[in-house]
Parts: C-alpha cells; sequence; structure tokens
C-alpha cells in the first residue's frame, strides 16, 4: 500500500493518528499543498479529487476519503478496533463521525477557504474552481464555536464520544479542535469536560502522528 499525506493539513492527520493507533506503518509519500502539487499530472492520475489523503491498496484500488480509509484498516487490522465493537457503539462512532467533520472541521474550512488569499479560486477542496463567499466566513466560525458547546456536553455523560472506548470519533474531534486554532478559535475555559477530554486524548502518543 502507499499513503499519501501532507503534514500540515487537517484531514490526513486524522489517517495518521489513526494508522498510528492501530500501529501500521505504510509507505508515504508527501503531496507539497502548500505549492499545489495536489493539482499536478502526477497527482491527478493517482487520486482526481485532487485532495489528501489517499491510500492506495495493494490490487490500485484508491481511497481518498477518511471513511473510506478508517473503513479498509478495521477490517484488515481489526485492533485495537476503532469503529465500535458492539451495535451501538459502532452507530454513536458513525455519529460522532459524522458530526465532528459535518459540523466542526467543515465549518472550520468554511470560514478559512473564504476567507484566506491562499483559497481565492479554490473555496472548496477538489479540482473545481469555486469564488470565496465572504460571507460564509462568519457562519463558519459560528459553526465551530456551536460545536465546542455540543462536544462538552457529550463528553459530560462520557469518557469518549462513543462512550467508553477511545475511537475515530475521538480522533475526528480532536483534529477539529486543533484545526480551529487556524481561525483563532479555541474552546472556552468553561467547557472543562471537553478540555479534559482533549488533554486525555493529546496524552496518547498517536497524538504526534
Amino acid at each position: 500500500m502507499k499513503f499519501y499525506d501532507y503534514r500540515a493539513a487537517p484531514s490526513p492527520r486524522r489517517a495518521r493518528i489513526f494508522m498510528a493507533e492501530k500501529g501500521i506503518e505504510i509507505e508515504t509519500e508527501q503531496v507539497d499543498l502548500g505549492v499545489k502539487a495536489q493539482f499536478e499530472p502526477a497527482y491527478r492520475a493517482v487520486n482526481p479529487r485532487c485532495t489528501v489523503p489517499a491510500l492506495v491498496l495493494d490490487d490500485g484500488t484508491v481511497l481518498s476519503d477518511n471513511t473510506s480509509i478508517a473503513r479498509y484498516l478495521e477490517e484488515v487490522f481489526p485492533d485495537p478496533p476503532l469503529l465500535g465493537t458492539t451495535p451501538v457503539e459502532k452507530a454513536l462512532v458513525a455519529e460522532w463521525m459524522s458530526r465532528a467533520e459535518g459540523e466542526g472541521l467543515l465549518g472550520v474550512a468554511e470560514a478559512l477557504r473564504n476567507r484566506s488569499e491562499f483559497f481565492k479560486d479554490s473555496s472548496i477542496t477538489g479540482p473545481d474552481r469555486y469564488a470565496q463567499v465572504p460571507e460564509l466566513v462568519e457562519r463558519g466560525r459560528a459553526r465551530a464555536e456551536a460545536f465546542f458547546q455540543v462536544l462538552d456536553a457529550r463528553l459530560a455523560e462520557a469518557p469518549y464520544l462513543a462512550g467508553e472506548r477511545f475511537s475515530a470519533a475521538d480522533i475526528a474531534a480532536f483534529v477539529f479542535v486543533d484545526f480551529a486554532g487556524w481561525i483563532k478559535l479555541k474552546p472556552a475555559d468553561t467547557l472543562t469536560h471537553l478540555a479534559q477530554w482533549r488533554a486525555t486524548v493529546g496524552a496518547r502518543p498517536s497524538s504526534e502522528a
């Protein structure tokens, strides 16, 4: 297999943490998003979506989404389980992964990509050109701040997002909290459950992946 990465970006970080938790080492190639290498013909031939991460399997299949990469690696390397073990836990992992991405990570991306000059012609990831919509900046920030509150409320009920066990949902949410710093957002000091969880997850060796 071969993993296409960019160390500075949040999306491939999710996959790196997932692999680190499982102790998986995969040949890796960096795609420098800073110089827009994802749009070069060589990488387009690998992943026409022009995004990272991407995982090329031994049979040539290309997985270009964190959800599909996690699903495949969980099937091939089941221990430790990161996508749940019981029907309820599996459902909760899926739900909180989706919420962390849709309400959290995409909120930050919305604020960042519609403001930064670097993303002037690419406010949405992928090969197509989309102009920035400045009005979306504040909406993205508001979405991210609201999700801090959602996380704190959930973590008042359980030590991890899917319950008693660390999972891929925690990975996605942890990366979101760090990514929010890119738009100068951080959880309020009053969100103590979120702070405790963040410290616990941040103490895991995989957080440095």
